[in-house]
């Protein structure tokens, strides 16, 4: 504006947003001055005035711009959380997962009820036995729960498949009749090579279809099983170079006879004729253990024999005598044992807990059933400041991120034995993962005389099956691995017509004096020897408690034989009040329950789907664990097929009855 002073002209005031005397004017930052912009938004100043970026992710409201420090003060950006929970997509989250809103944000998870979490981000319904419309097993098949709270499904016996689907198995092998639409792929929803005759390896030597287990040529050669002898390699020219049954072309000793055909260390040489049986690189002629691979040869006892063979490894005992088979020198072997588990007291790691098992997960010398800290790791197993989320593996911190109680180090494989626990049949014992029977010991029963010959085994599916050949002396076929709580089951089956004999299994064997057995006669016979008493076999399936003062020979075998008690020989613990035989190759499916702490025991057979006898609760401490095996008497061809054992100590729910008797006794 022009005036009569000096200088002749006067400024006004600066114009909005702008600060200084009118002649020389600046921008106000209204940005610094007032703030107006909500935090995480930022503020832009300009000439003039300021801008208010939108509101960060998360947030809404509205957008702020003007000018001038007065209005910066007066208009503040004002932010509010959005509810992404609510915006009708569940905030992206899965939809059965749950929403939770935070300020500024949401987090997914955990799963809703009935829903659990699979994949990261991803809520599938949960499989539950008790719910109808959770449960994918099939109507023919069972529920389980697993150890990682999943479910897991199995078809009822005389049924197979995978558990989702099941059809009809009439030999009991874990293969249906007919193929099943099964979309896993799973190897038992094929159909059964052998509809009629258990074969649970589903072996097919000439691949025709037809299992060799029921194939009448079962190599394809043109010669029939009876008169080939190279049942499973084809060899029409049939020539033999030694006096054994077994033709050149399948004869792992051709020159040599050898009809065992046992081939210790695997390598397609036999025995009989391998300068090194067991592989380890000495010859067997200097090899200390010439069955057992030891290439160091250590020897503390130096009677000649390795300890990794020797019976009494730290007392000389040369001629390795065990006369009642159980694994112990006559030498060394005391027959103390305090707590009835099959283990001397001085090579007993917890001699007045029953342990068979023996099992020591950290290897300090004393038995997990007896160590408060199985795994060395500081933290008890059950007391405080326990107990421990991995009893087995060794984990201090006990980190457990998903909070359900068991540590992140044994999640998925509780006994860190490499074998996930719903395909352990051990999750507990490192030293058992899979039923295998592959390595075996046979017991005979009546050694003495010549009136029949011994067993002839033949291990088949991985040590799954079993069959014996020969019309026998009674025997038994052992495996190594000794158990305390176990469930035993397998299918039986005797694959001819003639003979009338006994079959069965044995359970808790602790010597060749001590074990159950359970054992099933066709027909009521008197035994032919009538020393030294007469023995009278009724045809019914028999549980047995073998506590022999003699062991194996003649007494043990009519007391085997003899259906009742035999005072010093076998006490019969139940027998089958409908007095029937089996029938001829007819399949039958046991299933076992022994829990030696407790003494119970409980035996069940069907026939095809059917429950056909019960032993209901049977209580017994005479042998507190041991090892399993089958049982034959002069009887040939038997299968004992689809063999499963599992560790189990949790005590059935019809034992509380006699637990609170057996509390009441004084």
């Amino acid at each position: 504006m022009e005036t009569y002073e000096y200088p002749g002209y006067r400024c006004g005031p600066c114009p909005p947003g702008f600060e200084g005397n009118g002649t020389h004017c600046a921008d106000i930052n209204e940005c610094l001055f007032a703030n107006p912009c909500f935090t995480g938004s930022k503020c832009l100043n300009i000439a003039p005035g300021f801008r208010c970026e939108p509101c960060p992710p998360g947030y809404k409201g509205n957008l702020v711009t003007g000018v001038g420090a007065d209005y910066a003060k007066a208009s503040k950006q004002i932010c509010t959380d959005v509810d992404e929970c609510n915006d009708g997509n569940n905030g992206g989250c899965d939809p059965n997962a749950i929403c939770t809103n935070t300020v500024g944000s949401f987090k997914c998870g955990p799963c809703k009820s009935g829903f659990v979490e699979k994949e990261p981000g991803s809520c599938t319904p949960q499989k539950a036995c008790e719910s109808p419309s959770h449960n994918p097993c099939d109507v023919n098949g069972y529920c389980l729960f697993e150890r990682n709270g999943d479910v897991s499904c199995s078809c009822n016996v005389g049924w197979a498949g995978n558990g989702n689907v099941c059809g009809r198995d009439t030999d009991i092998d874990g293969y249906p009749d007919e193929p099943l639409p099964c979309i896993d792929n799973n190897k038992h929803c094929a159909q059964d090579n052998c509809r009629l005759t258990p074969n649970s390896g589903q072996e097919d030597a000439d691949n025709d279809g037809i299992g060799d287990q029921c194939d009448d040529d079962a190599d394809g050669d043109g010669i029939k099983n009876v008169e080939d002898n190279c049942r499973l390699l084809p060899n029409k020219d049939q020539q033999n170079s030694d006096p054994d049954s077994f033709g050149d072309a399948c004869d792992n000793c051709p020159n040599v006879p050898n009809n065992d055909q046992k081939d210790t260390d695997q390598n397609g040489e036999g025995d009989a004729c391998d300068n090194d049986i067991d592989g380890d690189g000495i010859p067997n002629g200097l090899d200390n253990c010439p069955k057992v691979p030891n290439p160091l040869q250590t020897d503390r006892d130096e009677d000649g024999v390795g300890d990794a063979c020797d019976s009494c490894p730290e007392l000389s005992n040369p001629t390795q005598t065990d006369m009642d088979s159980d694994l112990v020198g006559d030498a060394c072997d005391t027959n103390e044992d305090r707590d009835g588990d099959g283990h001397q007291d001085t090579k007993d790691n917890c001699a007045e807990i029953p342990n068979s098992s023996q099992l020591d997960s950290d290897n300090d010398g004393q038995g997990d059933d007896c160590d408060n800290d199985d795994d060395n790791d500081g933290v008890p197993d059950y007391l405080p400041p326990g107990p421990d989320n991995c009893r087995l593996i060794a984990n201090p911190n006990q980190k457990d991120v998903d909070g359900n109680g068991v540590g992140d180090a044994c999640e998925e494989d509780f006994d860190n034995d490499t074998v996930a626990d719903p395909l352990d049949v051990c999750p507990e014992s490192s030293e058992v993962t899979l039923t295998d029977f592959r390595a075996y010991q046979t017991v005979i029963l009546d050694p003495e005389g010549d009136a029949q010959i011994d067993p002839n085994w033949v291990v088949l599916n991985q040590g799954m099956e079993i069959v014996q050949t020969m019309n026998s002396d009674p025997g038994l076929a052992v495996g190594y691995t000794a158990f305390n709580g176990v469930d035993f089951e397998g299918t039986f089956h005797v694959n001819t017509v003639t003979d009338d004999d006994y079959a069965g299994f044995i359970f808790a064997y602790q010597d060749s004096a001590s074990f159950y057995v359970v054992m099933w006669k066709q027909t009521e016979q008197t035994y032919w020897q009538a020393t030294p008493f007469r023995a009278v076999a009724e045809s019914s399936l028999q549980l047995k408690a073998v506590k022999s003062e003699t062991g194996p020979g003649e007494y043990l075998r009519n007391a085997l034989w003899h259906t009742g008690h035999t005072p010093g020989h076998v006490k019969l613990l139940w027998k089958d009040p409908r007095n029937v035989g089996w029938n001829d190759k007819t399949s039958y499916r046991w299933r076992l329950l022994h829990r030696p702490q407790v003494g119970y025991i409980r035996v069940l057979l069907y026939e095809g789907p059917q429950l056909v006898a019960d032993s209901g609760v049977v209580i017994d401490t005479t042998m507190r664990g041991g090892r399993l095996g089958v049982f034959c008497f002069s009887q040939e061809n038997i299968i004992w097929s689809n063999l499963q054992y599992r560790c189990n100590d949790t005590v059935p729910v019809d034992f509380e009855p006699y637990r609170r008797i057996l509390l009441e006794q004084p």
